[in-house]
């Protein structure tokens, strides 16, 4: 390789968070034009390699070289990183909602003379670079009216705005339907014919195989290794060893399952969006869930998957809302999700950051959330018997973390659904309603979590689990439903599943043939 194809290298650069080495030594180069991927588990160091380089973390603060264009860098702030053309898109997106799509692409970056902005000149220019990344929506377009695929674009465009020569990309497709990740993978591949480099950190490993150049493995803030796409290094078995140290052909754990009888029943469920009254957004949904069983909801976005869920654990998510609901034979009626985890029942929100955890508090304290009353008396809370849980938890679950005194927002996503998992389980429940469960995870905390998901069946609880990823749900569920636009088209086993005919129920509009169990 000439020194004249090489945009970027990371030379030896360690960075440490307290008693903690989060990167150490790791090199890292980058060739002019390529996409390149960046694979590691939750923890590996790779968002935190990216602050590094895009002067999230300045000069100063981590040891080592960054050399960008043949210069040596020493960025102070994320502003000198973008003078130079890198940007990092994170994986939470920084667009204000509230403000309009040619506003947010001109953040910081505004069309002005004299300190006056010129109107004219941003809505034409936001247009041409939404023009740019395939975008149709008008430039005044609020951010909050566009949804979240549409919102990724607006950011690239906001990249492209900067005169972006190097474009990194945290988990772009974590939160994005088949499509709109389509459509983004097939944007930087465009990119690369125009010349544009980009980094892009993905824990879907088909997406990286798909686009990526090469791809380098980071493993405890260490680097692994670099493969070459062109020499047939990158297949997804060699990553995954890179990755986890070990081979992991088995992408789920295998258990023989021990199904009891009903445990959990819903009977014409129905609900209305709770500020549009007029809009059903479930209709005559009726499914069940037997003692040791992992039921699957598999939909496209906008299915009713997440709303269902939610309407059912104490009409936490509509209007409206009727039905009738039954647990071992006896008719709930829950009106507030404190009925609910009364009842025995409990939700993973699929926003572990905002509505599973409290990200300022400790491991300990979010474990204990959802058991107040059963670690207290007389409204005061046994710390004692607490961290003796929390504890208990972080070691059953593999929880890395120092200590349960650690602050949760410092852990990776891997081990914050860990922290969320603990507090359910903590509960004690009976029926389990997982939302995404693996979200923005990699492929070995995944396997971790699913072992945690076939424990708890083994146990007899009733699982209910909600993915976006078709191969996770037929992967580990027993039975599966299909839903499109609020209702059930498809019931079908394990056995019978295959991802086509699991596709025909997300896409239909009638309720297709149930293939009922033997």
């Amino acid at each position: 390789m000439n020194v004249s194809d090489v945009i970027l290298e990371m030379k030896d650069i360690t960075k440490q968070f307290a008693s903690v080495k989060a990167l150490d030594k790791v090199n890292f180069k980058v060739k002019r034009g390529e996409i390149h991927a960046l694979c590691g588990e939750n923890g590996a160091g790779k968002s935190t390699l990216m602050k590094v380089l895009s002067g999230v973390y300045p000069f100063g603060d981590y040891e080592g070289d960054i050399v960008f264009e043949d210069g040596v860098c020493q960025f102070k702030n994320i502003r000198q990183s973008e003078d130079l053309g890198i940007v990092i898109i994170h994986q939470e997106l920084a667009l204000i909602p509230h403000l309009s799509i040619a506003e947010n692409i001109f953040l910081g970056n505004e069309q002005e003379k004299n300190g006056i902005i010129n109107w004219n000149e941003t809505l034409a220019e936001a247009k041409k670079y939404l023009e740019m990344v395939g975008l149709s929506e008008s430039p005044e377009t609020l951010i909050t009216d566009i949804g979240v695929g549409k919102q990724q674009l607006v950011e690239i465009a906001k990249a492209i705005a900067k005169k972006v020569k190097l474009l990194i990309l945290d988990e772009p497709t974590a939160a994005l339907n088949e499509d709109d990740s389509e459509n983004l993978l097939n944007l930087l591949l465009t990119f690369k014919e125009q010349g544009i480099t980009s980094i892009i950190i993905s824990h879907k490993l088909n997406e990286v195989t798909a686009v990526s150049d090469s791809i380098t493995i980071l493993r405890d803030g260490q680097t692994i290794e670099t493969l070459d796409k062109a020499k047939g290094e990158a297949t997804e078995e060699r990553i995954i060893k890179g990755m986890v140290g070990r081979d992991l052909s088995q992408r789920f754990p295998e258990r023989e399952p021990n199904i009891g009888e009903v445990i959990f029943e819903v009977k014409n469920w129905n609900a209305y969006h709770p500020l549009h009254k007029d809009r059903k957004i479930l209709d005559d949904i009726n499914f069940h869930i037997r003692k040791g069983e992992i039921v699957g909801i598999a939909g496209l976005m906008g299915a009713g998957r997440t709303e269902l869920a939610m309407s059912i654990f104490g009409k936490s998510y509509g209007a409206k809302i009727s039905g009738e609901m039954f647990k071992d034979g006896k008719e709930l009626r829950l009106n507030h999700a404190t009925d609910a985890i009364e009842a025995g029942l409990a939700y993973v929100s699929e926003d572990r950051k905002g509505n599973g955890l409290l990200l300022e508090e400790t491991v300990m304290r979010n474990i204990s959330l959802a058991s107040l009353g059963k670690l207290s008396s007389n409204g005061v809370m046994n710390e004692y018997e607490e961290a003796k849980e929390a504890e208990d938890y972080r070691k059953k679950l593999n929880i890395k973390t120092p200590s349960i005194w650690q602050l949760v927002g410092n852990l990776s996503g891997g081990n914050q659904q860990k922290v969320v998992l603990s507090k359910w389980m903590l509960s004690e429940p009976d029926i389990l309603f997982l939302d995404e469960p693996t979200r923005g995870i990699d492929v070995g905390s995944k396997y971790e979590i699913y072992t945690i998901i076939q424990e708890l069946a083994a146990m007899g609880k009733g699982i209910c689990m909600i993915s976006s990823e078709l191969p996770e749900i037929l992967g580990i569920c027993h039975r599966i439903y299909a839903m499109n636009e609020g209702r059930i088209t498809g019931e079908v086993l394990q056995k019978d599943a295959t991802g086509e005919i699991m596709m025909g129920y997300m896409t239909s509009h009638v309720e297709g043939e149930i293939k009922n169990e033997k």
